[in-house]
């Protein structure tokens, strides 16, 4: 459960850098309470989205992972940034990404700042 917390914490930490960084990746609420709880909703969403959809897409796309030296993984952090804005915005959530090369910049900074909080973050359950 500790793990499942601290990851849900990451990606919100990631996602709130993202958000702060790029113009065109927003997140909008009426009062500070209801961006924040927004945010952790996103997050849950995000992490859900790589648990369940990216392992399917990567094992898919297995031969573009080989034949671009893993470039490929770029552009399947965009899309699932894309997915989560989407299923952001179906749930009502003011969550949004304009654009796929807004999701590739987004997706490479969440990916950075995710791994370096992974790294300082405690990974016990």
């Amino acid at each position: 459960m500790m793990n499942f917390l601290v990851k849900t914490i990451a990606n919100a930490a990631a996602l709130l850098v993202a958000i702060w960084l790029v113009q065109d990746i927003t997140l909008t609420g009426d009062s500070t309470g209801r961006k924040a709880w927004s945010l952790v909703l996103v997050a849950l969403i995000f992490g859900l989205v790589n648990f369940l959809v990216k392992p399917v897409v990567k094992l898919l796309t297995l031969p573009l992972f080989i034949l671009t030296l893993g470039l490929i993984t770029l552009v399947i952090n965009a899309l699932m940034l894309l997915l989560t804005s989407w299923l952001a915005d179906e749930l009502g959530l003011n969550f949004h990404v304009e654009g796929f090369w807004t999701a590739v910049l987004g997706g490479l900074i969440i990916s950075v700042v995710s791994w370096a909080l992974n790294v300082v973050l405690p990974d016990k359950d």
